[in-house]
């Protein structure tokens, strides 16, 4: 016997505040609209401003709700600023989705200090601690909440194409995935990650325009529409995933290892 309805599928997010990190292109974008689209408030943060400004105009256009708040996921001090402004505009935090991030586009002998840090910082580091901002809060108040990560393909794969650091954080962001999972399960946080393949985005774009038509490789011969994340994104931050914790679910089209 269960309590939960059969089948137990809603991807209702009705009432539930969403933040999203790097909102303003590529998969977030697509991300922030569809948790708005299933009834979630979302808090749309990245850099650009007036990029945050347009994504919750189009938001709200379609009869969502959006706040934008500036964030650089690199610094702590900005991390902690906007959960507690996000906490005290839209309410408590339930739902996160961690996807900002960066390539690194650079053989690892050739990378200097600085460009090392950054991509750390905002690969892993940033995720990390915004996890936390977001999870002491719950915490306190005794709120379930959903955190979603995204990391990659490439962390299960690497060619030798110049984007190791990048792997070695995707790899990061997995296995904090998993033990983040452990240390909140008792407070009714489930932490689970997302690893694309090759979608299309203006990441994808910068590197094909280095590397050329990488799609010939790959097993259907073609890039992800960000559609094509729309269920499994919903999936995790949705109450059908209730019993679904420290798992990465891999979208690749059959990409990488197996």
């Amino acid at each position: 016997m269960t309590d939960f309805p059969l089948p137990n599928a809603s991807h209702d997010l009705t009432g539930q505040v969403a933040l999203v990190t790097g909102a303003t292109a590529g998969l977030g974008h697509r991300f922030a609209r569809t948790l708005a689209s299933a009834g979630a408030h979302v808090v749309v943060t990245a850099r650009r401003e007036d990029r945050l400004a347009t994504l919750a105009a189009e938001i709200e256009a379609a009869g969502g709700k959006a706040t934008p708040i500036a964030l650089d996921v690199s610094d702590a001090e900005s991390i902690a600023s906007v959960v507690a402004e996000a906490t005290e505009t839209c309410g408590t935090v339930q739902i996160l989705v961690n996807n900002a991030g960066v390539v690194d586009a650079q053989r690892a002998h050739k990378m200097d200090v600085d460009l090392v840090d950054h991509v750390l910082g905002v690969n892993l580091r940033g995720p990390y601690l915004m996890s936390i901002e977001v999870a002491k809060r719950l915490i306190a108040t005794e709120t379930p909440g959903r955190i979603v990560n995204i990391s990659s393909i490439g962390a299960y794969n690497y060619r030798g194409q110049g984007a190791a650091l990048y792997s070695i954080t995707k790899a990061g962001v997995v296995r904090m995935t998993e033990t983040l999972a452990v240390e909140w399960a008792r407070n009714h946080i489930n932490v689970n990650a997302i690893a694309p393949g090759a979608f299309a985005s203006e990441m994808m774009d910068g590197m094909l325009s280095r590397m050329g038509d990488i799609t010939a490789g790959f097993p259907r011969g073609r890039l992800g529409d960000p559609a094509q994340l729309d269920s499994t994104l919903l999936y995790l931050c949705a109450p059908a995933s209730e019993f679904v914790t420290g798992t990465v679910i891999k979208v690749d089209d059959g990409q990488g290892p197996r």
